[in-house]
């Protein structure tokens, strides 16, 4: 059996943006009090629901306007200047409306399309390096949400199972490992 890395990439990236980043970010606002979804400690940080908006603004940007080619129709400023709207499970809804959409453009990309050049903010990037920020910009974030539903909702949420000394995920949705 032969191993091609940028298949494997979009393996990983696929499970990532549509199984793992958003498993963990339901939980984390789903255990969020409800006064806590949009609440900002102060008015330079961002809420929770602020952080769900951003990250569906952003990967509809870099991966379905960026890399497949839909209409760029995002507006960050609004992502961040909201301030409630939406409850926990509109937000959700909304996010993963948005993973179905990157999810399909995903499965349309093949190895040899990871060195393709597109335009993305105004900046040109490759297929590949675009994929990888939106990962590691969507796993970032990912963490944002959790530390903010740990400190308001402590004890609600946990991802491992520790015992025997090994962490094993715990809800990932469907029982696969988080490294196939």
């Amino acid at each position: 059996m032969t191993f091609d890395v940028g298949t494997r990439f979009l393996e990983r990236s696929r499970y990532y943006l549509g199984l793992e980043y958003p498993a963990k970010i339901r939980s984390a606002v789903l255990a969020l009090p409800a006064e806590r979804l949009w609440f900002r400690p102060d008015p330079a940080s961002n809420s929770a629901g602020n952080l769900v908006l951003h990250l569906a603004g952003n990967v509809r940007q870099w991966v379905v306007s960026g890399i497949g080619g839909g209409p760029d129709v995002r507006q960050r400023d609004e992502e961040f200047a909201a301030a409630g709207g939406m409850d926990a499970a509109e937000l959700l809804e909304h996010l993963e409306k948005t993973l179905s959409e990157v999810d399909a453009v995903l499965a349309r990309l093949t190895s040899p399309s990871l060195g393709e050049v597109r335009r993305i903010q105004g900046r040109e990037t490759t297929v590949f390096s675009a994929l990888y920020h939106v990962v590691e910009h969507f796993g970032g974030h990912t963490g944002q949400i959790i530390l903010l539903a740990k400190l308001y909702a402590p004890g609600e949420i946990r991802f491992y199972d520790d015992s025997g000394g090994l962490a094993r995920p715990t809800s990932l949705g469907d029982g696969r490992s988080d490294v196939e």
